[in-house]
């Protein structure tokens, strides 16, 4: 009999030198090592925070502040009027547009009785627990550059803000990635969205698509646990050994980093998955049948099982299945996409306040601009581009309920009160996580870098 089958489970581990050893001990004991050296060590924030997660909805394309939640009568009064644009499009001489009025109806909704299109009637029955900001503005009405800096902060492939929140949080749970993203297809700017660009590599999102297997190979490869612990733990002093003369190869150390993740979520990771643990009425607050592993239904109930769990940051991308929010020629197809997001988002809402997690938990809807509340042609289907004015909302960890921040002039394509760029945004999610957006900072390239880079302020009014 080998040495290996006289060393208990315990022992065998903690001999470990590094790698997956080390991170299963902690992982399967329930101990917490937080060396100086560890990047994903739990942190404490620079003050007490209202949140300990985020769940970050964006729905892709630029949706139609006028047409969900910033009602506008003045639009429907003076739909086909013409206007002088050449002042918001930023281009000389005069150009003609008329005012184009919403395609749908809105009601009240609630005590707070805040005014919501019928796109969203879910997510009215729960709007006495959402701030909505209905002044957002953003630099750049191009798809690529805005959801870039709805993310990173500017129009640049930096570090996003899950990666940022990870970096000066660490992780609640070892055995699953802090910051994990899901989503059927990438958004506009691709993966670079979920990046950590000079953050150390270890706070990029993981990826998750929707479907029977979102994380491909987590099924252990070895024929038993043991005989897997051995073969890592001959990798991780390999690995170790190979880092210590590279100690300055940050993409190597990310790498060994993930690996140890990756042997933990072999754990957890199927069981947080595994909706059939779920009661009827869960799945139908969602919207979801039994059985189900795709839709944003699905995005939304396992973003709260991995809340859960720990995971610190949680981003649902609602790409639409054959299409996104982009209605340049047809504002119809806002029905279709609204139809899909709005009865889960609400009954994540809802789901996450009857657990008593929404409390700490914030989350937040946004898209990257809104679309015109006017057009070259007069009783066009379609709207374009606008991001000097939409509308984004959040709800829980910290924020009133049944609120509304800010307002748009009389037709929606200025702010007028009370407005809110992507910098503050940003600057508000780090201050209800106890973080303070000016302090969080990593140097490179001999600069220190921060998520709103050199603006932001948090938007005090909307804190509870």
């Amino acid at each position: 009999m080998n040495s290996f089958s006289h060393t208990s489970r315990r022992e065998f581990l903690s001999r470990a030198s590094g790698g997956f050893g080390a991170l299963a001990l902690a992982g399967l004991i329930g101990e917490t090592h937080a060396a100086d050296s560890d990047p994903l060590a739990p942190r404490v924030p620079h003050f007490p925070a209202k949140a300990d997660r985020v769940i970050f909805i964006f729905s892709t394309g630029g949706v139609s502040h006028v047409d969900t939640f910033d009602r506008k009568p003045n639009l429907i009064r003076d739909h086909g009027k013409s206007m002088t644009a050449s002042r918001w499009l930023n281009k000389p001489g005069q150009f003609e547009r008329f005012l184009i009025k919403p395609r749908w109806d809105f009601k009240q909704y609630g005590q707070s009785g805040i005014w919501v299109s019928d796109l969203f009637p879910n997510v009215g029955s729960v709007i006495d627990d959402v701030c909505v900001l209905n002044a957002m503005h953003c630099e750049s009405d191009g798809h690529d550059k805005a959801t870039l800096a709805a993310h990173t902060g500017v129009q640049l492939a930096r570090p996003s803000i899950g990666a940022w929140a990870s970096y000066g949080l660490g992780t609640e749970n070892r055995n699953l990635p802090s910051f994990m993203v899901l989503a059927p297809a990438a958004p506009y700017a691709g993966a670079q969205t979920w990046g950590s660009d000079f953050l150390p590599a270890c706070h990029q999102g993981t990826h998750l698509v929707p479907g029977k297997e979102p994380l491909p190979n987590l099924r252990p490869g070895a024929p038993s646990i043991e005989l897997q612990q051995l073969e890592l733990q001959m990798l991780g002093r390999l690995n170790r050994n190979h880092l210590e003369q590279r100690a300055a190869d940050q993409s190597l150390d990310a790498r060994i980093r993930s690996f140890e993740t990756a042997f933990g979520m072999q754990r957890e990771a199927p069981e947080a998955f595994d909706l059939s643990l779920e009661t009827d009425a869960t799945l139908d607050l969602y919207g979801l049948k039994r059985g189900a592993t795709t839709g944003f239904g699905w995005q939304c109930l396992v973003a709260r099982r991995l809340a859960e769990r720990g995971v610190r940051f949680l981003e649902l991308i609602d790409v639409g299945s054959s299409a996104n929010w982009d209605s340049h020629g047809n504002m119809g197809d806002h029905e279709r996409l609204a139809r899909a997001i709005d009865r889960p988002i609400a009954g994540l809402l809802a789901d996450l306040k009857q657990r008593g997690m929404l409390e700490r938990t914030l989350v937040v809807w946004t898209t990257e601009f809104g679309r015109t509340p006017f057009h070259k042609e007069a009783n066009h289907a379609g709207r374009e581009h606008h991001n000097l004015c939409f509308s984004s909302w959040m709800a829980g960890g910290g924020v009133k309920g049944g609120f509304v921040h800010g307002q748009s002039d009389e037709h929606g394509v200025l702010t007028a009160e009370g407005a809110v760029h992507t910098h503050d945004l940003h600057a508000t999610i780090l201050h209800l996580l106890g973080l303070d957006h000016e302090r969080l900072t990593y140097r490179y390239a001999g600069r220190d870098f921060r998520l709103t880079d050199v603006d932001g302020n948090v938007v005090r009014e909307i804190l509870a």
